[in-house]
């Protein structure tokens, strides 16, 4: 029996501390995600007996010796990190567990938003801020019988992107665009949403709002995060479609959903792709949204993306980037990389050092 243990808070950065936690999780079946900024761990004797993860706003890889269970460490081990997350000004939390371990999270205050059957659940610690925030929604909806949708990461916003706005626009009595509000991409949320939004300013029919957990997050899809390891997680897609469709989707009177074709990035292509399923299929009670795929837009037989455009600004090739943007794009990206000293210009150049330095690695 369990006498005594105590908790720590270990980065994963901490390559001596967290070692011991790998191992643990390793025996428990489970791993350390990329994006895991910390652990609270459980000691006792000087050995791991429990421990959880925090990324972002969600709680992961969390596990409790099997001897263990049943003494009260999950749930102490559960406050701890709760308490880690708001010491960090972090209130709304999101769950990924195994479906056994729902009873024990619905008992610590969190709730279900979606699951996949056998698999996992993920959970919020509240019962009603999606309602809220799908009620806050609806005060947009407009009236029309063909409603479209498109959720945007816009790193940063192309002729691409306009040309799949634009083609919602006119097809659709109204679209809804969903910017990514997760600040994990090289512009910020805020550099992102001013691009979108002057891009987007004669379209009468659009309406832009603003991101939330419940679109493409951290909480909602972390596989979309984690593209450079090419991480693809079917239940993450999931997860993220049912919220729409059973959610978000109602609340607006949406009908379809816009995407470009994705030939470049694995992640991003079987997002699509399971779209088709979660989506447009009659297995869920709510109504079926439909998938309208379009061909990416090219230039020199090669997609306009995001990414390209990146890769142009790190060369500083503004002529060729003037050609793939909408002049409204050009000329904030003008102004953000205007001076040597700015944030842009900064992380531009570490990028670039970084580059070159994995290139003389390899």
């Amino acid at each position: 029996m369990l006498t005594s243990y105590y908790f720590e808070r270990i980065r994963r950065q901490n390559a001596r501390k967290i070692e011991p936690v790998r191992a643990f999780l390793s025996r428990m079946g489970l791993g350390i995600d990329t994006d895991v900024e910390f652990f609270v761990v459980a000691f006792s004797n000087g050995q791991v007996v429990a421990t959880g993860g925090l990324a972002g706003n969600t709680l992961k890889s969390i596990a409790v010796d099997e001897g263990l269970q049943g003494q009260g460490v999950s749930t102490s081990l559960i406050s701890e990190l709760v308490k880690a997350a708001y010491d960090l000004g972090r209130f709304n939390l999101f769950i990924y567990t195994k479906p056994e371990n729902y009873k024990l999270f619905k008992e610590a205050g969190f709730y279900l938003l979606a699951s996949v059957k056998n698999r996992v659940v993920l959970l919020e610690n509240s019962k009603s801020r999606l309602r809220e925030y799908c009620y806050g929604l609806s005060r947009a909806k407009q009236p029309g019988k063909r409603v479209g949708s498109i959720v945007m990461n816009a790193n940063p916003f192309t002729n691409g992107h306009r040309h799949l706005v634009e083609r919602a626009a006119k097809e659709c009595d109204w679209v809804h665009l969903f910017v990514v509000q997760e600040d994990r991409s090289f512009f910020t949320y805020k550099d992102r949403l001013l691009m979108i939004q002057a891009g987007l300013k004669d379209l009468n029919n659009v309406i832009v709002h603003q991101g939330s957990d419940y679109i493409i997050s951290r909480a909602t899809f972390p596989s979309y995060f984690l593209k450079d390891e090419g991480v693809i997680n079917y239940c993450h897609t999931a997860m993220d479609l049912q919220i729409f469709r059973t959610h978000i989707a109602p609340a607006l009177g949406i009908t379809h959903r816009y995407v470009g074709t994705e030939p470049l990035c694995k992640v991003t292509n079987f997002y699509n792709q399971q779209m088709q399923q979660w989506l447009t299929t009659p297995t869920l009670e709510s109504e079926p949204v439909t998938l309208i795929e379009i061909p990416r837009m090219e230039s020199n037989n090669e997609p306009v993306s995001a990414s390209l455009v990146r890769n142009l600004l790190f060369d500083n090739q503004w002529s060729m980037i003037e050609k793939l943007v909408p002049r409204t794009t050009f000329l904030h990206l003008k102004k953000l990389f205007d001076l040597e000293t700015s944030p842009y210009q900064v992380k531009r150049r570490a990028m670039l050092v970084s580059e070159q330095r994995d290139a003389q690695i390899a």
